[in-house]
């Protein structure tokens, strides 16, 4: 999605804070006490969060709601898999819900939740923890540097 309007290409200093459907906040710059600093349109931010401040002036706030599309997408059934507990060695400590970061064929690591562990075999899931879900932000644009 290109994303148009006045401050495309811009920094941007923004507070929000995100919440779920139910009310639940998964994440607030107003807690933290400093704006999140971005350059709006270069696929720093999720598209929908991007577009939202596109046109906002110095001063606004804008309460958006975002579909997963517009957010982190779809939850993708094939980055769920599942891997014998004996070949990751140090694996058979790990609990359902816990964290970790594992590293691909190249190297690169990447963040897993640990889904189901029942000692033969561990099963992680690579979605974005936010995938799948639809988000509400409360926007309010700082400052354009």
């Amino acid at each position: 999605m290109a994303i148009t309007g006045k401050n495309v290409g811009k920094t941007l200093r923004c507070h929000y804070q995100g919440t779920l459907n139910d009310g639940t906040q998964f994440d607030s710059s107003y807690d933290r006490g400093e704006p999140l600093e971005f350059k709006c349109g270069a696929g720093m931010m999720i598209a929908g969060f991007d577009a939202a401040v596109a046109d906002m002036e110095v001063g606004e706030i804008k309460n958006i709601h975002l579909t997963p599309a517009e957010a982190y997408g779809e939850a993708d059934p094939k980055l769920i898999f599942t891997v014998p507990v004996k070949e990751l060695p140090g694996s058979e400590v790990l609990k359902a819900g816990q964290r970790v970061t594992l590293t691909n064929t190249y190297g690169q690591p990447f963040p897993v939740v640990v889904k189901e562990m029942d000692g033969e075999n561990i099963t992680f899931d690579a979605n974005h923890e936010m995938a799948g879900k639809e988000l509400n932000f409360k926007i309010e644009l700082v400052e354009i540097l």
